[in-house]
């Protein structure tokens, strides 16, 4: 393709092949420009196939190349995913394509990585291989930068909560990390908000670095995000990496639906069981069929494009075993849902706020209105809204 010319006799920017290719800011934070959808490798590898199903590494490198060939810059993976095949293979692509500086890459650490060889070979001490705490952080980072060849990681993510480290030695280390040239930014999934709040106020407190970053479980059936991870992103300018947004292959047609029963077929689920759909996922799953008749697009084309618009700074992790899923996935990027249909589906499984939000209301910046009975009555106020998502038009 050739490239637009801005200024006579210089080359502009190539235009994308798809909308994947039209870039973002990954957040109010960090400047980094990142696909609008980023490419989740947990089930890149076949180690844990009983739990995700195999990929082995040819269809592992031709998904990878239909992501990029797509305009795809932004890979998630983490340090124990496929009993460390992910990394290796990630690492083994990007050397043979010779694109690593072009490629985001977010790795993590948290989760004990040598666990499974441990187990399988009944000894050595594996104590020390999880955790949120220093020297967990230094051999699973030593050994992350081995497995992906390269001597950076974009983003480095804290992968859980364990409850067993404190928030200064962890952020004193992940510093440390981020000064040591290793590693350019900081993210944190799978935590309480109090807890990535404390940790972002010492590291302003101390000169230190921040998270930029938050993952987590998020779609239109899960909405616990909106209680108190939201908030906090919007608050400490952090983005958004949901995972499960498509509903982690449970989000399903009626047609679907029905042959896997006849067939008396279970649908498999992290963390790996197969099990049948739920009545509350096969209403769900009715809703986004209704909505994607209406849109021209798939089920989970459409639970994706929810996600997309329902905050700024999202950027849904996709992942899955074949080329035309994830092709299809790349679908929610020209969907415009309306006000009318997100109400729709948010109906479908409605959202309780918890206290004290059940008692105060919610932010009303959020929605432009204040639901807090108590100000209401005592003063007429207008309210300014936090910024809206980027638009699907923005991506064509």
């Amino acid at each position: 393709m050739s490239s637009k010319v801005s200024i006579k006799g210089m080359p502009g920017v190539i235009p994308p092949k798809t909308s994947l290719g039209k870039y973002r800011v990954l957040g109010p934070r960090c400047g980094l420009h990142v696909s609008p959808l980023a490419f989740g490798a947990m089930s890149i590898g076949e180690a844990f196939q009983q739990f995700l199903g195999a990929v082995n590494k040819e269809q592992a490198f031709k998904l990878l190349d239909t992501y990029y060939e797509a305009g795809g810059n932004f890979i998630d993976t983490a340090n124990a995913y496929q009993d460390e095949q992910s990394e290796q293979w990630l690492g083994e692509w990007m050397e043979l394509r010779g694109n690593r500086d072009e490629m985001v890459l977010a790795t993590k650490y948290t989760m004990n990585y040598k666990n499974y060889q441990l187990a399988q070979s009944e000894h050595g001490i594996g104590a020390n291989y999880g955790g949120n705490h220093a020297k967990s952080l230094h051999i699973s980072l030593r050994d992350s930068l081995k497995k992906v060849r390269t001597d950076y990681i974009d983003i480095l993510y804290v992968h859980y909560w364990d409850y067993t480290t404190s928030v200064e030695e962890m952020m004193q280390s992940l510093d440390a990390v981020v000064k040591s040239g290793k590693v350019l930014y900081l993210g944190i999934s799978d935590t309480p908000a109090w807890i990535v709040s404390k940790a972002n106020q010492y590291a302003r407190d101390h000169a230190l670095t921040p998270f930029v970053i938050y993952q987590g479980l998020w779609n239109v059936m899960a909405r616990d995000f909106e209680a108190d991870i939201i908030p906090m992103c919007i608050e400490e300018g952090m983005a958004l990496a949901p995972f499960g947004t498509a509903g982690s292959g449970r989000f399903k047609s009626k047609a679907v639906i029905e042959e896997r029963q006849k067939n008396n077929e279970l649908i498999r689920s992290f963390p790996g069981k197969g099990e049948g759909i739920t009545p509350a996922e096969e209403k769900v799953s009715a809703a986004l069929e209704k909505v994607a008749q209406e849109v021209g697009g798939s089920i989970t084309s459409v639970a994706i494009a929810y996600c997309l618009q329902r905050t700024p700074y999202v950027f849904p992790i996709i992942g899955g075993r074949k080329i035309e899923h994830l092709l299809d996935n790349l679908k929610a990027l020209e969907i415009t849902l309306s006000d009318e249909q997100i109400q729709y589906l948010e109906s479908q499984t409605p959202f309780n706020p918890p206290f004290p939000y059940n008692l105060i209301g919610e932010d009303p910046r959020r929605f432009g209105e204040t639901t807090n009975y108590m100000v209401a009555r005592s003063v007429n106020l207008g309210w300014v809204k936090h910024p809206s998502a980027i638009p699907a038009s923005a991506s064509k």
